[in-house]
Protein backbone atom coordinates (compact mmCIF):
# COMPACT_ATOMS: atom_id res chain seq x y z
CA UNK A 1 0.00 0.00 0.00
CA UNK A 2 1.29 3.34 -1.13
CA UNK A 3 0.84 6.25 1.51
CA UNK A 4 0.86 9.78 1.91
CA UNK A 5 1.37 11.76 4.87
CA UNK A 6 -0.94 14.96 5.09
CA UNK A 7 0.19 17.36 7.79
CA UNK A 8 4.24 16.62 8.44
CA UNK A 9 4.08 18.18 11.94
CA UNK A 10 4.81 15.83 15.57
CA UNK A 11 2.09 13.18 14.29
CA UNK A 12 2.95 13.72 11.05
CA UNK A 13 6.67 12.67 11.79
CA UNK A 14 5.55 9.63 13.89
CA UNK A 15 2.99 8.19 11.50
CA UNK A 16 5.91 8.77 8.10
CA UNK A 17 8.44 6.63 10.40
CA UNK A 18 6.04 3.82 11.20
CA UNK A 19 4.68 3.57 7.37
CA UNK A 20 7.90 2.89 6.45
CA UNK A 21 8.40 1.51 3.14
CA UNK A 22 4.79 2.26 2.15
CA UNK A 23 5.81 6.13 2.21
CA UNK A 24 5.71 7.72 -0.74
CA UNK A 25 5.77 11.56 -0.03
CA UNK A 26 4.29 14.03 2.33
CA UNK A 27 1.60 17.43 1.92
CA UNK A 28 2.18 20.30 4.34
CA UNK A 29 1.17 24.25 3.60
CA UNK A 30 4.64 25.41 5.11
CA UNK A 31 6.92 22.55 6.36
CA UNK A 32 9.77 22.86 3.37
CA UNK A 33 10.04 18.72 4.02
CA UNK A 34 6.73 18.10 2.40
CA UNK A 35 7.03 17.25 -1.87
CA UNK A 36 3.67 18.92 -2.05
CA UNK A 37 1.84 21.78 -0.51
CA UNK A 38 -1.92 20.99 -1.30
CA UNK A 39 -3.49 17.59 -1.33
CA UNK A 40 -4.62 18.57 -4.36
CA UNK A 41 -1.38 18.59 -6.39
CA UNK A 42 -0.15 15.10 -5.66
CA UNK A 43 -1.15 12.54 -8.44
CA UNK A 44 -4.23 10.28 -8.09
CA UNK A 45 -2.02 6.87 -9.39
CA UNK A 46 0.54 8.21 -7.13
CA UNK A 47 -0.74 6.61 -3.68
CA UNK A 48 -3.80 4.42 -2.05
CA UNK A 49 -4.12 6.18 1.04
CA UNK A 50 -3.67 8.76 3.05
CA UNK A 51 -2.40 9.53 6.70
CA UNK A 52 -4.00 12.59 7.80
CA UNK A 53 -2.49 14.87 10.43
CA UNK A 54 -3.96 17.76 10.59
CA UNK A 55 -6.14 20.45 12.49
CA UNK A 56 -9.70 19.91 13.10
CA UNK A 57 -10.84 22.33 10.88
CA UNK A 58 -10.25 20.74 7.05
CA UNK A 59 -10.44 16.93 8.49
CA UNK A 60 -14.37 16.87 6.49
CA UNK A 61 -13.02 18.82 3.46
CA UNK A 62 -9.76 16.15 2.97
CA UNK A 63 -11.46 13.17 3.98
CA UNK A 64 -14.45 13.33 1.42
CA UNK A 65 -12.10 14.16 -0.88
CA UNK A 66 -9.85 11.64 -0.65
CA UNK A 67 -12.67 8.89 -0.44
CA UNK A 68 -14.64 10.34 -3.27
CA UNK A 69 -11.26 9.45 -5.24
CA UNK A 70 -11.53 6.40 -3.81
CA UNK A 71 -8.09 6.45 -0.99
CA UNK A 72 -7.91 5.30 1.88
CA UNK A 73 -7.65 7.22 5.12
CA UNK A 74 -6.54 7.37 8.42
CA UNK A 75 -7.70 10.51 10.30
CA UNK A 76 -5.85 11.92 13.93
CA UNK A 77 -8.65 12.09 16.22
CA UNK A 78 -11.00 13.04 17.08
CA UNK A 79 -12.82 13.32 13.73
CA UNK A 80 -15.06 16.63 13.99
CA UNK A 81 -17.09 17.68 11.56
CA UNK A 82 -19.49 21.06 11.40
CA UNK A 83 -23.02 18.72 11.55
CA UNK A 84 -23.33 15.45 13.20
CA UNK A 85 -25.12 14.43 9.61
CA UNK A 86 -21.72 14.97 7.95
CA UNK A 87 -20.27 11.80 9.84
CA UNK A 88 -22.78 9.99 8.40
CA UNK A 89 -22.92 10.84 5.46
CA UNK A 90 -19.01 10.32 4.94
CA UNK A 91 -19.81 6.88 6.38
CA UNK A 92 -22.02 5.94 3.41
CA UNK A 93 -19.34 7.47 0.60
CA UNK A 94 -16.94 5.62 2.16
CA UNK A 95 -18.84 2.25 2.13
CA UNK A 96 -20.48 3.03 -1.51
CA UNK A 97 -16.55 3.83 -2.68
CA UNK A 98 -15.31 0.44 -0.83
CA UNK A 99 -12.43 2.32 1.26
CA UNK A 100 -12.14 2.52 5.01
CA UNK A 101 -12.38 5.47 6.94
CA UNK A 102 -10.18 5.06 10.51
CA UNK A 103 -9.88 7.20 13.16
CA UNK A 104 -6.92 6.98 15.32
CA UNK A 105 -7.29 6.10 18.66
CA UNK A 106 -3.46 4.79 19.31
CA UNK A 107 -4.38 3.55 23.20
CA UNK A 108 -6.14 0.69 22.13
CA UNK A 109 -3.37 -1.24 20.99
CA UNK A 110 -1.74 -0.07 24.47
CA UNK A 111 -1.05 -3.43 25.81
CA UNK A 112 -2.33 -3.29 29.38
CA UNK A 113 -5.75 -1.22 27.76
CA UNK A 114 -5.73 -4.28 25.79
CA UNK A 115 -5.25 -6.27 29.12
CA UNK A 116 -8.16 -4.40 30.79
CA UNK A 117 -10.70 -4.89 28.33
CA UNK A 118 -9.84 -8.63 28.19
CA UNK A 119 -10.09 -8.38 32.54
CA UNK A 120 -13.23 -6.77 32.41
CA UNK A 121 -14.71 -8.98 29.37
CA UNK A 122 -13.64 -11.83 31.18
CA UNK A 123 -16.35 -11.07 33.86
CA UNK A 124 -13.60 -12.13 36.82
CA UNK A 125 -14.18 -8.55 38.16
CA UNK A 126 -18.01 -9.21 38.86
CA UNK A 127 -19.96 -6.13 38.56
CA UNK A 128 -17.79 -3.30 37.67
CA UNK A 129 -18.89 -0.09 40.37
CA UNK A 130 -16.49 2.72 39.50
CA UNK A 131 -13.88 3.38 36.75
CA UNK A 132 -11.44 6.76 37.64
CA UNK A 133 -8.63 7.45 34.67
CA UNK A 134 -6.34 10.22 34.79
CA UNK A 135 -4.23 11.47 31.94
CA UNK A 136 -1.90 14.19 32.02
CA UNK A 137 1.22 15.81 30.00
CA UNK A 138 3.31 18.90 30.11
CA UNK A 139 2.31 20.72 27.01
CA UNK A 140 0.52 23.80 28.32
CA UNK A 141 3.28 26.07 26.68
CA UNK A 142 3.40 24.61 23.30
CA UNK A 143 -0.46 24.74 23.29
CA UNK A 144 -0.53 28.11 24.36
CA UNK A 145 2.11 29.22 21.53
CA UNK A 146 0.11 27.03 19.15
CA UNK A 147 -1.75 29.31 16.27
CA UNK A 148 -4.43 27.15 16.48
CA UNK A 149 -4.49 24.74 19.32
CA UNK A 150 -5.13 26.94 22.23
CA UNK A 151 -8.73 27.51 21.59
CA UNK A 152 -12.34 26.03 22.38
CA UNK A 153 -12.41 23.11 24.55
CA UNK A 154 -8.95 22.73 24.65
CA UNK A 155 -7.70 19.69 26.94
CA UNK A 156 -11.18 17.97 26.70
CA UNK A 157 -11.25 17.30 23.10
CA UNK A 158 -7.17 17.20 23.28
CA UNK A 159 -6.75 14.47 26.08
CA UNK A 160 -10.31 13.78 26.65
CA UNK A 161 -11.64 12.38 23.59
CA UNK A 162 -8.70 9.52 24.14
CA UNK A 163 -10.06 8.86 27.95
CA UNK A 164 -13.88 8.81 26.18
CA UNK A 165 -12.88 6.37 23.64
CA UNK A 166 -11.13 4.14 26.05
CA UNK A 167 -14.44 4.08 27.76
CA UNK A 168 -16.01 2.57 25.04
CA UNK A 169 -13.05 0.10 24.14
CA UNK A 170 -13.92 -1.30 27.63
CA UNK A 171 -17.39 -1.12 28.82
CA UNK A 172 -19.12 -0.39 25.14
CA UNK A 173 -22.38 1.19 25.42
CA UNK A 174 -22.78 5.06 25.41
CA UNK A 175 -21.02 8.11 26.69
CA UNK A 176 -24.13 10.60 26.55
CA UNK A 177 -24.74 10.99 30.07
CA UNK A 178 -20.93 12.74 30.77
CA UNK A 179 -20.81 15.63 32.30
CA UNK A 180 -18.01 19.06 33.31
CA UNK A 181 -17.53 18.37 37.22
CA UNK A 182 -14.76 21.14 36.72
CA UNK A 183 -12.42 23.10 33.80
CA UNK A 184 -9.78 25.76 34.91
CA UNK A 185 -7.57 27.99 32.55
CA UNK A 186 -4.52 27.80 34.55
CA UNK A 187 -1.91 29.09 31.74
CA UNK A 188 -4.46 28.80 28.46
CA UNK A 189 -7.02 30.83 27.06
CA UNK A 190 -8.41 27.64 26.62
CA UNK A 191 -8.83 24.80 29.79
CA UNK A 192 -6.10 23.13 30.42
CA UNK A 193 -7.22 21.08 33.19
CA UNK A 194 -10.41 19.64 33.54
CA UNK A 195 -12.75 16.77 35.21
CA UNK A 196 -15.20 14.91 33.60
CA UNK A 197 -18.13 12.79 35.31
CA UNK A 198 -20.70 10.35 34.42
CA UNK A 199 -22.42 9.65 37.80
CA UNK A 200 -25.75 7.76 36.96
CA UNK A 201 -24.79 4.87 34.79
CA UNK A 202 -23.25 1.45 35.87
CA UNK A 203 -20.13 1.79 36.27
CA UNK A 204 -19.62 5.46 37.60
CA UNK A 205 -16.90 6.96 35.72
CA UNK A 206 -14.67 9.47 36.22
CA UNK A 207 -12.04 11.32 34.06
CA UNK A 208 -9.36 13.61 34.82
CA UNK A 209 -6.73 15.48 31.99
CA UNK A 210 -4.52 17.94 32.19
CA UNK A 211 -1.79 19.91 30.13
CA UNK A 212 -0.06 20.87 33.40
CA UNK A 213 1.13 17.27 34.78
CA UNK A 214 5.05 18.45 34.49
CA UNK A 215 5.73 14.54 33.70
CA UNK A 216 3.65 12.46 31.61
CA UNK A 217 1.41 10.17 33.87
CA UNK A 218 -1.68 7.97 33.22
CA UNK A 219 -3.39 5.75 36.17
CA UNK A 220 -6.53 4.25 36.23
CA UNK A 221 -8.21 2.24 39.03
CA UNK A 222 -11.18 0.43 38.10
CA UNK A 223 -13.31 -0.81 41.57
CA UNK A 224 -15.63 -3.85 41.38
CA UNK A 225 -17.14 -6.72 42.98
CA UNK A 226 -14.38 -9.39 43.08
CA UNK A 227 -11.56 -7.02 42.84
CA UNK A 228 -9.97 -4.38 41.71
CA UNK A 229 -7.44 -3.79 38.47
CA UNK A 230 -4.73 -0.67 37.89
CA UNK A 231 -2.87 0.54 35.18
CA UNK A 232 0.26 3.31 36.03
CA UNK A 233 1.92 4.79 33.06
CA UNK A 234 1.91 3.99 29.51
CA UNK A 235 4.87 2.69 27.54
CA UNK A 236 5.54 5.91 25.68
CA UNK A 237 6.19 7.18 29.42
CA UNK A 238 7.53 3.38 30.74
CA UNK A 239 7.61 1.11 32.62
CA UNK A 240 4.23 0.40 32.89
CA UNK A 241 2.57 -1.69 34.95
CA UNK A 242 -1.03 -3.33 35.23
CA UNK A 243 -2.36 -4.84 38.77
CA UNK A 244 -5.25 -6.99 39.73
CA UNK A 245 -6.33 -7.53 42.71
CA UNK A 246 -8.24 -10.11 43.61
CA UNK A 247 -10.99 -9.67 46.69
CA UNK A 248 -10.44 -11.70 49.71
CA UNK A 249 -13.51 -12.48 51.83
CA UNK A 250 -14.63 -10.91 54.11
CA UNK A 251 -12.05 -8.40 54.42
CA UNK A 252 -8.23 -8.97 54.24
CA UNK A 253 -4.95 -8.18 51.97
CA UNK A 254 -5.88 -9.28 48.63
CA UNK A 255 -4.35 -11.59 46.04
CA UNK A 256 -2.10 -9.77 43.51
CA UNK A 257 -0.90 -10.13 40.14
CA UNK A 258 0.91 -7.58 38.79
CA UNK A 259 2.69 -7.22 35.09
CA UNK A 260 5.40 -4.35 34.51
CA UNK A 261 6.23 -3.93 30.82
CA UNK A 262 9.41 -1.79 29.82
CA UNK A 263 9.33 -1.29 26.35
CA UNK A 264 8.97 1.21 23.45
CA UNK A 265 5.81 1.92 22.51
CA UNK A 266 4.19 -0.49 20.45
CA UNK A 267 1.04 1.34 19.39
CA UNK A 268 1.68 3.35 16.42
CA UNK A 269 3.19 0.06 14.53
CA UNK A 270 0.19 -1.84 15.88
CA UNK A 271 -2.55 0.52 14.57
CA UNK A 272 -0.58 1.09 11.23
CA UNK A 273 -0.53 -2.62 11.19
CA UNK A 274 -4.36 -2.42 11.76
CA UNK A 275 -5.21 -0.08 9.50
CA UNK A 276 -3.59 -1.90 6.57
CA UNK A 277 -5.82 -4.93 7.13
CA UNK A 278 -9.06 -2.89 7.03
CA UNK A 279 -7.77 -1.78 3.87
CA UNK A 280 -6.90 -5.27 2.91
CA UNK A 281 -9.51 -6.63 3.77
CA UNK A 282 -12.10 -4.01 2.76
CA UNK A 283 -14.13 -3.76 5.66
CA UNK A 284 -16.96 -1.25 5.54
CA UNK A 285 -16.32 1.83 7.45
CA UNK A 286 -18.15 2.38 10.86
CA UNK A 287 -18.00 5.70 12.23
CA UNK A 288 -20.71 5.10 14.94
CA UNK A 289 -17.88 5.67 17.67
CA UNK A 290 -17.00 8.67 15.87
CA UNK A 291 -19.77 10.15 15.94
CA UNK A 292 -20.93 9.16 19.55
CA UNK A 293 -17.41 11.03 20.40
CA UNK A 294 -18.74 13.89 18.62
CA UNK A 295 -21.81 14.53 20.06
CA UNK A 296 -20.66 14.22 23.41
CA UNK A 297 -17.42 16.47 23.21
CA UNK A 298 -19.51 19.20 21.38
CA UNK A 299 -22.18 18.68 24.78
CA UNK A 300 -19.29 18.99 26.76
CA UNK A 301 -17.52 21.85 24.96
CA UNK A 302 -20.61 23.85 25.08
CA UNK A 303 -20.97 23.78 29.27
CA UNK A 304 -17.19 24.85 29.28
CA UNK A 305 -18.46 28.18 27.12
CA UNK A 306 -21.32 28.64 29.30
Amino acid sequence: MRVIVAGLGVQGHKRRRFASADYVAAVDPVNPEAEYRSLHDVPLDAYDAVLACIPDEPKLDLVTYCVENGKHVLVEKPLCTPRDEDIAQLERLARARRVVVYTAYNHRFEPHCVRMRDLIASGDLGAIYSCRMFYGNGTARLVRDSAWRDRGAGVIPDLGSHLLDTCLFWFGGDIDDFRVLSAHRFENLAPDHAVLSAETRVPRIELEMTLCMWRNYFTCDVLAERGTAHIESLCKWGPTTFRHRKRVLPSGRPLEVAVTLAQDDPTWALEYEHFKKLCTSRIATDLRADLQLQQALTRLAAEVST
